[in-house]
């Protein structure tokens, strides 16, 4: 009797050694979220310098310090259309040290077979940060005033239109696709490998439509010699040199589509980083100096905090799948790489 008394009282006092050895990890963890961020933070950035998702990346840099406590080490990661950058962002620490810049191809490249992660299930979002949509642009000289009047001509003219874009499989070749399947015309699809060439092929007479990013054409919209007959997004451009261009919904086209630039992180990220850093973010896009530098760029602040985001990536993803299908993309995609 004596000795499980003498167990029992043991067993009482090296109770807390054991809870406490238990629990020391967990309060260390606890603490070291609640300091969070306290070391500079890597922005993994899938593409080379000087591109769109680059440029938003290096006005953001010159923001964190202020909104986050911690600067940015920017990263440029490029290759593979982006899934270099963003399979090595996926498989990192799931710490809040390692974030990457994020746009649609996150979700076009797996749809295509072209990414060793299903970016949409394998991330976490973070925030989206800005928006732009694609312009429709013909050259001024042209008789076309509007979508209507380009349909018509293609009808009475099939085969003889030619869009050019920024990559077979990329949203503006989408965006090509659809509006022919919509009208029921044949637009002829020309691949260039950005949108500075794909506006060039159209100065230069080898198309007839380019469908590219606003800012690769506003000098010449400026200067008269390309016009815009529609802007893809579901609302009107901010943009002073395109405000008055419609968009293909108020054209009577089912078609919206717009280029949207975030950030996301590794999956599993503890919650309490996740809410420092979107709380950090959307503070940032409230800023008016960040607002300002973004629109010049020709983008539109549109912040959707972690949920949303993720809300939108399904809609979307869900959306791009149908339209690949059935207008043919996918299955091109899939014999240029047999």
């Amino acid at each position: 009797m004596k000795k499980n008394s003498f167990f029992l009282v043991a067993c009482l006092i090296m109770m807390p050694v054991f809870i406490g050895g238990c629990s020391g990890p967990q309060s260390k963890a606890v603490s070291t979220t609640s300091k969070y961020p306290e070391k500079p933070i890597t922005l993994i950035v899938p593409f080379s310098v000087g591109g769109g998702q680059d440029l938003l990346a290096r006005v953001m840099e010159k923001q964190t310090q202020k909104y986050l406590g911690q600067p940015l080490v920017i990263v440029n990661k490029p290759g593979s259309a982006g899934a270099l950058g963003w399979n090595e962002l996926t498989g990192a620490s799931p710490d809040g040290y390692t974030i990457g810049t994020t746009a649609t191809e996150v979700l076009v490249l797996p749809l295509y077979g072209m990414a060793k992660y299903d970016y949409s299930t394998a991330m976490l979002p973070l925030a989206q940060i800005a928006t732009a949509s694609w312009a429709i642009a013909v050259k001024a000289e042209q008789p076309w005033q509007n979508i209507d009047d380009l349909v018509a001509y293609a009808k009475q003219h099939p085969g003889q239109l030619k869009f050019s874009h920024a990559g077979v499989g990329s949203l503006p070749h989408i965006i090509g696709e659809t509006i022919g399947r919509e009208a029921a015309v044949k637009l002829s699809q020309v691949p260039f490998r950005s949108a500075g060439e794909a506006a060039a092929a159209l100065l230069g007479g080898h198309v007839q439509i380019a469908i590219v990013t606003p800012s690769v054409i506003k000098e010449h919209v400026k200067n008269g010699t390309v016009k815009v007959l529609a802007v893809s997004g579901d609302k009107r451009s901010s943009d002073p040199d395109f405000a008055s261009v419609p968009t293909l919904k108020e054209q009577g086209f089912n078609i919206a589509y717009e280029n949207w630039y975030g950030l996301a992180a590794p999956k599993d990220m503890q919650p309490e980083v996740t809410a420092r850093l979107a709380e950090g973010l959307k503070a940032m896009t409230e800023d008016k100096e960040f607002k300002q530098t973004v629109e010049n760029m020709g983008l539109q602040v549109e912040y959707l905090g972690p949920q949303e985001t993720a809300n939108k990536w399904i809609k979307e993803k869900e959306k791009i799948s149908k339209i690949i299908a059935e207008t043919g993309i996918l299955d091109l995609i899939k014999n240029q790489k047999k």
